[in-house]
């Protein structure tokens, strides 16, 4: 059968080059979506930092136990967001275990340099130079406070030299060092420029005192690794941290290793799973009509004595050869996908430099298998009816389509679309993650359930528009009602991919439309301050009290923007949090306080929104255990419930709750409300001088910021949305170039027995008009509802945001694609004349 089929795809090729393109085209979308995976899980960023290091002791994620399933307690992991500490204690507990020659603390302190600001840099105890280790280049190491060594990458960008002086900015302050020497590493040392401090002095520095950033553990020549190790990881464990060995040591080395890799992981399974349920859908479909459009084919096959099993293993063995084919086409374009993809994200700052695509063959293989398991039970679906039949009536059957399906399809379209109502009211339940999943299942089972009832969908609405047909094109319009309704279950794929392309569009990417202009309404709206001192380098505390003093200015609040870790009803999320001193807070900020007052926000209070807290089941004057962004659990007492989160974030604390648990322990930007008459613009012009790379903006500047910000952060979804849809209405165009196609005997015989071209054309025109409007129809009510639901559930708006040009372009493109993939094939079937067309095999 495999000689067979083979010969089958070389004398056929116009006939399967439509299932060729869908296999190949979803191969290379999976590809990338899986070629992310696997470079993010293989990911391990640069251990040279700590290459002297047997192991490194540090915290860079939360392990926190959820709910209990069966007896065995779920635990979930996160990523902090401000990297935990690891105490001081442990480098001497470290120090003890037999075999260790040293466990030396690392503090990783975020410092700019004048002499290169652009040059990303962090400052570092002299201690830690043995870790990489680092040797002297030339001079000598710091003695006081007042000396730094650089490292040779910060030097010869910048021509400093021993004796030399540069101004460093930490904590919000600058100050002027003298450069005692300068160092290299053995070996190549990826990531940031390192300058070091004075032990003493940068412990002063650490805005987290009497912690580390990481501790690396140096062994003796003679010691036992193994037994050295298991101790190590004994005392981590104790301390809640993790012991990072071989590769891993990157992982701590560098923070941004472990966002990258958590980012690639999580976009690429998320938006793997999504691709593969549209190419699930799409592949299905595609082969099914591929299938069915060859029953007479088959049906010969079956009048002389080919048994079932022959037939259907024929098409198996058709299918596995061209996902063969597809493989070999899709897997080199997912692969050149996957490296721009990778170029993209690194250039908008979601993954850094030294991310790199890695891997390949194991994505290669599941994807090909996927795709491959796909198209074979789509295909054995497909042939069970026709090989099922007598041989004796196998070509009587193909004389008439079936009009619908079995009761077994019809239970299960109506189970798929009460399952996809049920889940609407799920949605409206919840919030966040869960909303937003439960909202993407809603999404496919309404498909899925309209890909089911496709048949029963088509013959309805033939009938309804049967006289609008009439009307409008006459006897065309006749014959095309007639023809849908005879053709009611061939029509099943197109009407499939039709909607999938259009509830898919419609739901996501209004949706990512939604969130950023719901983010940007509530700040523009939310902040009342004229005002805003900013610097990329933070602002220390005092700069609120100095911008209260000056005449004229009625409140002046510090905003310290973090993120925080709280409980959800399945796993714990990482929310978007600011501290605040609210001294003042109501004249500079308006959060839209629906319950209690920030008048009692002080350390040991938190704020929080109203989505968090019907998520997380919180009340004014109840009790809210969180995690702060450093992963310290606390307890804190609710004092208000606000509606703006997500102009302000989820969690609002007092700025002392935050002291000691961020990694730089300044403020983002201090918010200034003047009086209407008061002309303060030149003094809070002079104290933002003041402030090392500070300047004095106006918020409405602030909010176009953040209008780029948001819109950064939404081009991965809205980019990956696009490449799904476009695969969708590709599919869509290419079923309907495949069913046009088909149907060269139809219309040949309709103009052998009188029907003129053009009444062929209009008749066409007609059945496009038909299928296209249901299509769209449910498409968008489907789109719709999801999009109305998820909304209200998400940001609490009523009514969605839907850009009319956007719909414009979404139903508009499709529609005009979907008659472009028609009408020409037909055009091209209609130049060949009516006998010749009647010989033309299927």
């Amino acid at each position: 059968m495999l000689r067979l089929a083979a010969r089958t795809l070389r004398h056929r090729k116009g006939g399967f080059l439509a299932t060729f393109v869908a296999l190949a085209a979803g191969v290379a979308v999976l590809m990338t979506c899986a070629l992310l995976v696997e470079s993010g899980w293989r990911h391990q960023g640069d251990p040279h930092r700590y290459g002297a290091a047997v192991a490194v002791v540090a915290d860079r994620d939360l392990t926190v136990d959820g709910p209990t399933v069966l007896g065995e307690t779920e635990r979930t992991t996160v990523l902090l967001p401000e990297r935990g500490g690891v105490p001081e204690k442990v480098a001497g507990e470290l120090a003890d275990v037999p075999g260790v020659a040293r466990a030396v603390g690392d503090r990783r302190l975020v410092v700019v340099t004048t002499a290169a600001p652009e040059l990303p840099t962090t400052g570092h105890g002299w201690s830690s130079t043995a870790l990489a280790p680092h040797r002297l280049q030339s001079g000598r190491p710091p003695r006081t406070d007042g000396e730094i060594a650089v490292d040779a990458r910060l030097a010869d960008g910048t021509g400093l030299a021993p004796g030399a002086t540069t101004e460093v900015v930490t904590g919000g302050v600058s100050r002027t060092y003298e450069v005692s020497g300068v160092v290299a590493a053995n070996g190549t040392v990826g990531g940031r420029a390192a300058l070091f401090f004075t032990d003493a002095h940068a412990a002063a520095l650490d805005p987290r005192p009497g912690r580390y950033d990481a501790v690396g553990v140096l062994t003796a020549p003679d010691a036992g690794r193994d037994a050295v190790l298991a101790s190590v990881r004994r005392i981590a464990e104790a301390a809640g941290a993790t012991a990072y060995t071989g590769e891993d040591r990157g992982l701590a080395a560098e923070p941004d290793s472990a966002a990258a890799r958590s980012l690639a992981l999580g976009a690429g399974a998320a938006f793997a799973g999504y691709a593969a349920a549209v190419v699930g859908f799409v592949v299905a479909g595609t082969v099914g009509l591929s299938v069915r459009h060859r029953r007479r084919h088959l049906a010969l096959l079956r009048a002389v004595a080919a048994t079932p099993g022959q037939v259907r293993s024929m098409l198996l063995a058709e299918a596995g050869l061209l996902a063969l084919l597809a493989g070999a086409v899709g897997v080199p374009a997912g692969l050149l996908a996957g490296h721009q993809t990778r170029d993209a994200l690194v250039s908008r700052g979601f993954l850094p430099d030294d991310f790199a695509v890695r891997g390949g063959a194991l994505s290669a293989a599941a994807v090909v298998v996927t795709v491959a398991v796909v198209a074979l039970l789509s295909t054995w679906i497909a042939a069970l009816r026709v090989t099922r039949i007598r041989p004796t009536e196998a070509l009587g059957e193909t004389a008439v389509e079936p009009t619908t399906g079995g009761r077994v399809r019809l239970i299960c379209g109506v189970s798929c679309a009460a399952g996809a109502l049920s889940l609407t009211a799920l949605t409206g339940a919840t919030d966040g993650q869960t909303a937003l999943g439960a909202a993407m299942g809603m999404l496919y089972l309404f498909v899925l359930g309209v890909a089911l009832l496709a048949p029963w969908i088509n013959q309805t609405a033939a009938r309804l528009l049967g006289p609008v047909l009439r009307a409008v094109w006459g006897d065309s319009g006749y014959l095309a009602a007639a023809n849908l309704r005879a053709n009611a279950r061939g029509m099943v794929a197109v009407l499939t991919a039709l909607v999938l392309s259009v509830g898919l569009g419609g739901t996501v990417w209004f949706l990512q439309d939604n969130l950023e202009r719901q983010t940007v309404v509530q700040s523009r709206e939310g902040v009342l301050a004229q005002y805003a001192l900013t610097s990329g380098a933070g602002l220390p505390a005092s700069a609120a009290a100095e911008a209260r003093r000056i005449p004229g200015v009625v409140a002046a609040t510090g905003v310290r923007r973090t993120s925080v870790v709280v409980p959800d009803r399945l796993e714990p999320q990482t929310v978007p949090a600011q501290g605040i001193d609210p001294l003042g807070a109501d004249r500079t900020l308006d959060l839209r306080i629906r319950s209690g007052s920030l008048d009692d926000l002080r350390e040991g209070a938190v704020a929080v929104s109203t989505a968090r807290a019907d998520a997380a089941g919180w009340k004014v004057g109840g009790k809210a255990r969180l995690w702060l962004g450093d992963g310290t659990p606390v307890t804190l007492r609710v004092v208000a419930l606000y509606e703006r989160g997500w102009g302000f974030g989820d969690v609002t604390v007092h700025r002392s709750t935050l002291d000691g648990h961020t990694v730089t322990g300044l403020d983002d930007r201090v918010l200034v409300r003047t009086a209407p008459d008061a002309d303060a613009e030149g003094a809070l012009t002079e104290l933002a001088r003041r402030c090392p790379g500070g300047q004095m903006v106006d918020t409405a500047r602030l909010t176009g910021e953040l209008a780029e910000d948001v819109a950064v952060s939404g081009w991965l979804n809205k980019t990956l949305v696009t490449v799904l849809v476009g695969y969708a209405i590709l599919a869509a165009a290419n079923t309907l170039v495949m069913a046009a196609l088909s149907r060269t005997r139809e219309l040949s015989l309709l103009r052998l027995v009188g029907v003129t071209r053009g009444q062929v054309k209009r008749m066409v025109h007609a059945e496009q008009a038909g299928l296209l409007g249901v299509a769209l129809l449910l498409g968008a009510a489907i789109a719709g509802v999801t999009l109305t639901t998820i909304v209200r559930a998400v940001t609490g708006a009523a009514v969605p945001h839907v850009p009319a040009v956007g719909w414009v372009v979404l139903l508009g493109g499709t529609a005009a694609l979907a008659l472009l993939a028609t009408l020409v094939p037909v055009g091209r079937v209609l130049r060949t004349a009516g006998v010749e067309g009647m010989g033309v095999r299927e």
